[in-house]
């Protein structure tokens, strides 16, 4: 008697190993400044043979995770995957986020595997997969946290990538300090769009200070992401109420009970999603109740290569309703080994409308 066939979407193997890219500049931001990104590579393979590649980029002063507590936290769950059937993703998330509810972007890699090995066997984009709403966004370019000089600097080669966005990384230095340098990145890039993102980096004070201050330098912003630390929702709701420039939220929106208590509370006008921040299948949850709470959308992510940059290009493209793409991260890599994925076009634009089969993301 023979046994039964071993069904071809079965996991059979998972690869974890270091990932370190080096960064053009230190990212900079309200509560750090690394200059690698030390992330996780993952290879997932199928019964068929068939590998996803996935990547966790763990970022410590936003989550708390290291490259080392990361590369541990998939070890432990690792022999628990072998065997499970893929094309049960969404409770294999599930499962992920119980057996490892600190440690959202190792969850965030092995689902990233795990998609999109299902997505070269079934030879899907992920794109569609998650809706096939679209294939393109026009994101944004970060001016990280520094002095004006670098403020300068920094606007002006965003301006001559051809980007019309910038985000602008403030709550490092003082609220005073930060508005001179919008004045500066405001005279380098005269018609540019400009978003300002504290991390939680200012108090209620701080944060209005700055708004009265671009308001009187008569400097037009379109959103102000975190002004305030995660655990101020009082401070949260008052700036929401009060600010005539849109709040979203990021490190106040880990979780889809987060959205939940920021829609009823009147916590922010929209939310940041990203898929390290809080794995894929909350991030769908997190994007199905911002939706139904009429919260505007905005995808980003933490320092990722051209592998996470192109499955959350993937995600939002392909769910659609998001008002902003905040996916450039992969700008600031010096150099990596991968092929494929994302590609940038004029204006800001990125598309995936090219890949084949899962993120489109190989080795080089």
């Amino acid at each position: 008697m023979t046994g039964s066939p071993m069904l071809p979407t079965l996991i059979t193997d998972l690869h974890i190993e270091p990932l370190d890219l080096a960064l053009t500049e230190p990212f900079a931001i309200a509560t750090g400044a690394p200059d690698m990104a030390n992330n996780v590579l993952l290879r997932l393979k199928l019964a068929d043979g068939t590998v996803g590649l996935g990547e966790s980029a763990p970022l410590t002063a936003v989550s708390g995770e290291t490259q080392a507590s990361t590369l541990a936290a998939i070890a432990s769950v690792r022999e628990a995957l072998l065997g499970r059937d893929a094309r049960a993703w969404r409770t294999i998330g599930t499962w992920l986020g119980e057996a490892l509810p600190g440690a959202p972007s190792a969850r965030c890699g092995i689902e990233l595997a795990l998609l999109d090995a299902l997505g070269r066997h079934y030879r899907m984009p992920l794109f569609t997969f998650f809706g096939g709403v679209g294939t393109g966004l026009d994101i944004d370019m970060t001016v990280t946290a520094g002095d004006e000089a670098h403020a300068a600097s920094s606007a002006r080669a965003i301006v001559a990538r051809g980007i019309r966005t910038l985000k602008v990384k403030v709550g490092a230095l003082s609220a005073e300090q930060d508005v001179r340098r919008m004045v500066v990145i405001r005279r380098e890039a005269p018609g540019a769009r400009l978003f300002a993102d504290a991390n939680g980096g200012y108090s209620v004070a701080q944060a209005r200070t700055f708004l009265k201050g671009l308001e009187a330098a008569d400097i037009p912003l379109a959103l102000f992401e975190q002004p305030v630390r995660r655990e101020d929702w009082e401070g949260m709701v008052e700036l929401t109420r009060t600010s005539r420039v849109p709040i979203c939220a990021d490190e106040s929106a880990r979780t889809a009970k987060d959205v939940l208590r920021l829609a009823r509370e009147g916590g922010a006008h929209g939310v940041n999603l990203k898929l390290m921040k809080s794995g894929v299948v909350e991030s769908l949850a997190m994007w199905n109740l911002a939706r139904a709470s009429g919260m505007e959308l905005m995808m980003g992510g933490m320092v990722e290569s051209t592998l996470a940059m192109s499955s959350a290009a993937h995600f939002a493209a392909g769910l659609g309703g998001f008002d902003y793409a905040d996916l450039d991260t992969h700008l600031f890599i010096r150099a990596h080994s991968f092929q494929g994925g994302l590609r940038m076009q004029d204006g800001g634009r990125i598309d995936i409308g090219h890949v084949q089969a899962g993120h489109g993301v190989d080795l080089g």
